[in-house]
């Protein structure tokens, strides 16, 4: 038994079952909370996702997060995310995409490099220095963590500085996904343009799907959409900020990096929608394994937050990002008033 038990705990992956039951146990939680909604008020007012973000949150908050979970829920919170992504491709046909011809990933485009410049100047102006600067302002415009860990190393950034900046990713995100859907009601905003607002400010993709899922599927799809042609522009801003600094030696991240591998299932999926590979029967089953697991990640990213560590970073880091995402919301929401869509 001794020998056996020995291999078992080898076996890849054995590791995330504790944190991914966890995942699972906050979810149900979540859509038992949604179901007893609908039942007793006629309606979800606060949809399963926020809730499994909330019970995440307070769990970790309160009891905090034993070791033997961390591996299972930056498993869920990640790869059970990005399984969830790749399915969502194949529940949007191309048609989307090109209903705002090239209109749509030209103002992504415009978008990203104005907040870059803007942030950047913001960051600086507050008394950051310039890698740190570059740091929050990538971290910014782009997707957050992972723009900040893949910029990191080209530019020389100091442990110091990439806590700092990932400190207020983490202190900002959470707090938008949850303030962003306020400004439909204020602004008049369509599913559509809602999701485009969402795709273009909010930090990390399981974030935009967070604040645009309980809205509706529209929603959800632009702004994963949007989000993905905005995480695809990670590569050229990178090789441009190594080559602003001279790489001084570095290399830049491997292709794995600057582009995930969750991008490419998600275009494939989506081109096998388009041509018609998939089949009409497929979509609903797809949905919902997308929308379920979805959750599971939402779950999985409460789980992650410790809400007495969000105020750690330091302050000037924390009004620089703040005034940066403020911005980014006004830049996104003129861009998604003035696109034209089907």
């Amino acid at each position: 038994m001794a020998y056996e038990h020995t291999n078992a705990s080898r076996w890849v992956g054995i590791g995330v079952l504790p944190g991914l039951a966890l995942s699972v146990g906050v979810t149900l939680v979540a859509i038992a909370a949604q179901w007893l909604e609908e039942r007793s008020l006629g309606y979800a007012y606060v949809d399963g996702l926020v809730v499994a973000i909330l019970v995440g949150t307070v769990v970790h908050t309160i009891a905090g997060l034993h070791p033997r979970y961390v591996d299972g829920v930056k498993f869920a919170s990640k790869t059970v995310l990005e399984v969830a992504i790749v399915l969502l491709g194949g529940t949007i046909s191309a048609a989307t995409l090109a209903s705002s011809g090239p209109w749509l990933p030209l103002c992504v485009a415009g978008v990203v490099a104005l907040s870059l410049a803007t942030s950047y100047a913001i960051a600086r102006g507050l008394g950051l220095s310039d890698r740190l600067a570059t740091l929050v302002a990538c971290g910014n415009s782009i997707c957050g963590n992972s723009a900040i860990m893949a910029t990191a190393p080209v530019i020389g950034a100091s442990g110091d500085e990439v806590a700092a900046s990932i400190g207020f990713t983490a202190a900002l995100g959470i707090g938008v996904v949850l303030a962003l859907p306020l400004i439909i009601p204020l602004l008049a905003l369509s599913q559509w343009q809602y999701g485009v607002v969402a795709g273009l400010s909010v930090y990390a993709v399981p974030q935009v799907l967070a604040a645009t899922a309980p809205i509706g599927p529209v929603s959800a799809q632009i702004g994963t959409l949007v989000k993905l042609i905005r995480v695809m522009m990670l590569g050229p801003v990178v090789l441009l900020a190594g080559l602003r600094r001279g790489l001084g030696g570095q290399k830049l991240p491997p292709l794995g990096v600057l582009v995930p591998w969750f991008i490419v299932g998600f275009i494939a999926m989506m081109i096998a929608r388009s041509t018609g590979v998939l089949p009409e029967v497929l979509l609903s089953p797809l949905r919902s394994a997308s929308s379920v697991l979805t959750i599971v990640s939402m779950a999985a990213l409460g789980l992650s937050v410790n809400l007495r560590s969000l105020l750690t970073p330091g302050g000037r880091v924390l009004a620089a990002g703040a005034l940066s995402i403020a911005w980014l919301v006004v830049l996104a929401t003129v861009a998604a008033m003035v696109l034209p869509h089907a």
